[in-house]
């Protein structure tokens, strides 16, 4: 059968955007679908505004402590965030100009805006004209999950969709979700004036990182005023008087009320599979997402998926991981394929002080091993964390008895940079103490990546032994030292 195209990707966020380049530089016949615009979730609606208010909110604070740093304000001081929302669409402007359309049509990619709907195994529908592909890529991406309770439906709720549309901000707002997207925006927002309560069902905000590592931001959150009701479900909603109210209920059955402004719902994601009518292509799939085998190849064996449609990471530099997998088995002949590798996957939460995490936390490596080692550095060690005024933070690594690294975790500024020299260490399988080897400049706070990577080294310089034998070496120059007195 001759096909319209070799390879039809179908969402142009990050993994789509990768996927149909790739595909396109390898000779492949490529079209893009995209339903609405291009960039994804995270251009317009995550990472990029999350960046940009998280920004302003940093520079807010920092203006509001430069007593701290030997500065004072000769006249009135007054902050006002009333255009931090619109600097905020301004950044997603400009970096949404950086993919458009005309630059994926100038390298020969066919770009086509519309809802794609799937008629067979290898046929899709846009806009009334169906096209045939060898191979298909599903990447279209994931939306806030709106949970079920009562009363929800009737308030005018805030997502990470919609808040960066407002026009001015609330005087207070009840977040639900003590994940990534709930902390981050919590704490810039309180930073701009906005009163926060953080309502979170498990016992802990950001239960999936360290929890020694997480702690120390929460308690920052806490010391900024943001108020944070753990071990809390949300059972109900009711506006009235221009005002949100919850009820919150505890483990015990004990009900609680919160009041604000408004509420911003951040508990999780959902996969964009409504209105494929994938069940026409042969390709299965929950309300988590599409079922993949390790190759990322669905139940049809001709079409292939990434994302967030896909998980378990719903992260842009995780997509576009997947993505390169994709194309290589969409387009390589079986002996060639390549299996997705979750081992070395890190990310950040962009807070202040920012949390990074890569690979076991100290509870998941009890529970998997007998013999570790866990070695720490605090912030305060670091002559340049004492400059910056940055002394509040941790680096936390954790090792086999060998070295390897199972876990790295960091919570202080710069975090999301300085995990990156343990994500290459973890990734090339070099031991820890390795990477105390290389002369860091100085004075930078990638320094604490030297000194934790230092302190195997300490450990085996107090083994007997080896104390026994440097005693040894140093025979010969110690009586020289002692012939010359």
């Amino acid at each position: 059968m001759k096909y319209d195209f070799d390879v039809v990707i179908i969402g142009g966020g990050a993994g789509g955007l990768f996927a149909s380049s790739v595909a396109n530089t390898l000779g492949a016949k490529t079209a893009l679908l995209e339903k609405k615009r291009l960039g994804g979730d995270c251009t317009w609606f995550g990472c990029m505004p999350s960046k940009a208010i998280l920004k302003s909110a940093s520079v807010a604070n920092l203006l509001k402590r430069h007593s701290k740093f030997g500065l004072a304000v000769e006249d009135n001081f007054h902050l006002n965030p009333s255009k931090a929302l619109m600097y905020v669409r301004g950044v997603v402007e400009e970096i949404s100009t950086h993919h458009p359309a005309e630059v994926f049509e100038k390298r020969g990619i066919k770009v086509i805006f519309g809802p794609p709907q799937f008629i067979d195994k290898n046929t899709i529908e846009i806009n009334g004209k169906r096209l045939t592909s060898k191979k298909f890529i599903i990447c279209t991406g994931s939306h806030p999950m709106i949970p079920p309770i009562e009363g929800l439906s009737n308030i005018e709720y805030l997502t990470n969709e919609n808040v960066f549309n407002l026009d001015t901000l609330p005087q207070s707002l009840i977040v639900l979700g003590g994940g990534p997207i709930g902390v981050e925006l919590s704490q810039a927002l309180n930073r701009l004036g906005v009163k926060i309560y953080i309502v979170e069902m498990m016992d802990r905000i950001l239960f999936r990182e360290d929890k020694e590592v997480s702690q120390i931001l929460e308690n920052r959150l806490k010391e900024e005023g943001i108020q944070i009701l753990t071990g809390k479900k949300a059972v109900k909603f009711i506006k009235k008087d221009s005002k949100v109210y919850i009820t919150v209920q505890d483990k015990n059955g004990d009900n609680e009320e919160v009041a604000a402004e408004n509420v911003l719902v951040a508990v999780g994601r959902a996969p964009n599979l409504e209105g494929l009518f994938l069940e026409n292509s042969g390709v299965e799939f929950t309300k988590q997402g599409i079922k993949v085998n390790p190759y990322l190849q669905t139940t049809n064996k001709d079409i292939f998926a990434c994302g967030d449609v896909v998980g378990p990471y719903m992260f842009s530099h995780v997509a576009a991981y997947q993505a390169q997998v994709c194309v290589r088995n969409a387009l390589f002949k079986r002996p060639a394929w390549q299996k997705v590798n979750y081992q070395n996957i890190a990310w950040a939460t962009f807070t202040e002080p920012e949390l990074a995490h890569l690979g076991l936390t100290e509870e998941e490596v009890k529970d998997r091993y007998k013999d570790v080692k866990i070695y720490k550095t605090d912030y305060a060690n670091s002559d340049r964390a004492i400059t910056d005024s940055e002394k509040e933070g941790l680096v936390k690594i954790i090792t086999d008895k060998k070295g390897n690294i199972l876990g790295a975790h960091i919570v202080g500024a710069q975090a999301s940079e300085i995990i990156q020299g343990f994500l290459i260490a973890k990734s090339l399988k070099i031991r820890l103490e390795k990477l105390s080897n290389p002369i860091f400049i100085y004075p930078t706070l990638s320094e604490l990546v030297k000194k934790t990577a230092a302190k195997p080294l300490v450990e085996k310089l107090n083994n007997p032994l080896v104390k026994l034998a440097m005693k040894i070496l140093t025979q010969p120059f110690l009586l020289r030292r002692d012939a010359l007195k």
